[in-house]
């Protein structure tokens, strides 16, 4: 119990922009001024918070404030797309302090990527300038599904050869770093809880706009990973009867049709795109995807209708994920969002209010991520904060 009443005095300093005193811990927090004065010297004497000034709310003595302090701990993160690895390093408070990116290697050779995860990550700490003590744990966002318990990639469709890849253990050992390992998608949703502010409060879900398409979820400020880890496999929800044969047998799955490679092999039949027929690997997609925006952007009518048609599936699949959990709004982020984002913006608000069956209670809000571009590492180096330093029910049962 001690554990969880220190991370629920740290979430709440860590939520407060202007610091908190400890008579207003007590009060925001509900435990006693006794309890709240030992966990404050514990976050003081671990270098996690500073005492920040006095502050006066009336008669009386000023209050001493505390605010984290930035410094006292870091996290690395990592997150694997089969086109791009990202590498960032977070302060306490969730800030980055460096971040590099990198092509992925051979996606389907593990080892391969392993080794660049490695030494990305060590020449991106030792640019940084931060000490490596300080370092406390990397995170990895990967794509699923993943055997969180063993920390363990299981055939991802996206990564194939990954066949149980004992990732967790095998960069543990190679960078001495405690290691965690998650779903890309709810990696993205812990990065919008610890650094997007508004958007990242309450019950939401992350739409993961990357080589595919997943969702991250969060409900009354806590992640839902599901019984065994992989929430979130929204791809074969069917956004157009009419579509594309998906994978699982059915036509018109949001797998099929709005992925960036679906976009291409629409626009290639359309004659949008040049039908090269030459590769398909993660790279060329995503060179060819940013052709087809590019055109779009120039004007060109029949790349703007592929991407708003697409919108117009994504929508759907949106009202029902929406329409499932009842959240106050849908985050949408990702290696690809900001290639989507003219259009998913202008168009799914509008459709989504069409489609939501709680329209005449209230407006689901659908907004674009505030973690940046690089939210799936960040989101990634934040598991380790929220691990190591945030409040959670499991934490509470573990504690208990």
């Amino acid at each position: 119990m001690g554990d969880f009443n220190q991370s629920v005095v740290f979430d709440a300093i860590r939520r407060s922009s202007d610091g908190r005193s400890r008579v207003e811990l007590v009060a925001a927090t509900g435990l006693s001024a006794q309890t709240i004065s030992n966990v404050v010297r514990r976050l003081l004497d671990g270098d996690l918070v500073v005492e920040a000034g006095k502050a006066s709310s009336g008669p009386g003595k000023p209050r001493t404030l505390l605010r984290l302090n930035p410094a006292g701990a870091y996290a690395a993160g990592v997150h694997i797309d089969p086109a791009v690895m990202t590498f960032v390093v977070l302060d306490l408070e969730g800030s980055v302090v460096a971040h590099a990116r990198r092509r992925t290697p051979i996606a389907n050779d593990p080892r391969l990527v392993m080794s660049s995860i490695q030494d990305g990550l060590d020449r991106l700490i030792a640019d940084s300038g931060v000490r490596r003590e300080k370092v406390v744990g990397l995170g990895v966002a990967a794509p699923g599904p993943i055997d969180v318990e063993r920390g363990t990639i299981v055939d991802p469709p996206h990564l194939l050869g990954w066949h149980r890849v004992p990732l967790r253990d095998a960069l543990a050992e190679s960078t001495g770093l405690p290691v965690l390992v998650d779903k890309d998608v709810t990696a993205a949703a812990v990065a919008e809880m610890w650094t997007g502010g508004a958007n990242g409060v309450g019950s939401f879900v992350f739409f993961y706009l990357g080589t595919g398409i997943g969702a991250g979820l969060v409900l009354d400020d806590e992640v839902v990973r599901g019984a065994s880890g992989n929430a979130g496999e929204i791809g074969h929800i069917v956004v157009d009867p009419g579509g594309a044969v998906c994978s699982c047998g059915l036509h018109g799955c949001i797998a099929a049709t709005c992925t960036p490679q679906a976009l291409v092999t629409e626009a290639e039949r359309l004659g949008v795109l040049a039908d090269t027929r030459l590769r398909s690997g993660a790279h060329d997609v995503d060179l060819r995807f940013t052709a087809l925006c590019d055109l779009a952007a120039a004007g060109d009518a029949g790349a703007r209708q592929i991407l708003e048609r697409s919108s117009a599936r994504t929508a759907k699949a949106v009202a029902v994920l929406a329409d499932l959990l009842d959240v106050d709004r849908v985050v949408f982020g990702g290696p690809f969002w900001q290639r989507f984002r003219p259009y998913h913006l202008e168009r799914i608000p509008a459709l989504l209010d069409e489609l939501s069956v709680t329209r005449s209670i209230r407006r689901v809000q659908v907004v674009g991520t505030s973690a940046g571009e690089d939210v799936g590492a960040v989101g990634a180096a934040c598991l380790v904060l929220e691990r190591t330093l945030g409040p959670s029910a499991a934490r509470l049962m573990l504690d208990a």
